[in-house]
C-alpha cells in the first residue's frame, strides 16, 4: 500500500509540474505573438515611409525641378540657336 501512496504523490507532482509547464510555455507563445504583432506593425510603417520616400525622389528628380534648379542656382540658360555648333566626327 505504502509503494501505490508513493506513486501517487509522484505522478500527482508529475501531473502538476507538467501542467506549470504548459500554462509557462502558453504565456511565452503570447508574449511572443503580441512582440511578432508590433514588429509587423511597425514593418507596416515603414513601408508607407518608403513609398513616401520614392514618390519625393521621383518629385525630386523631374526634368522640370532640375532644370529650375539649373536656371537658378548655376544661372545657366538655353543658347540660343546661332550659338549651337554640332560637331561629326
Amino acid at each position: 500500500m505504502k509503494g501505490q501512496t508513493l506513486a501517487v504523490v509522484v505522478l500527482a507532482v508529475l501531473v502538476m509540474v507538467s501542467a506549470l509547464g504548459v500554462v509557462y510555455v502558453k504565456y511565452e507563445s503570447r508574449k511572443l505573438f503580441i512582440q511578432l504583432q508590433a514588429l509587423q506593425s511597425r514593418r507596416d510603417q515603414m513601408n508607407v515611409e518608403w513609398g513616401r520616400l520614392q514618390l519625393e525622389q521621383s518629385t525630386w528628380a523631374t526634368h522640370s525641378r532640375i532644370e529650375r534648379v539649373a536656371r537658378d542656382r548655376l544661372g545657366m540658360v538655353t543658347p540660343s540657336p546661332d550659338s549651337v555648333v554640332i560637331v561629326r566626327p
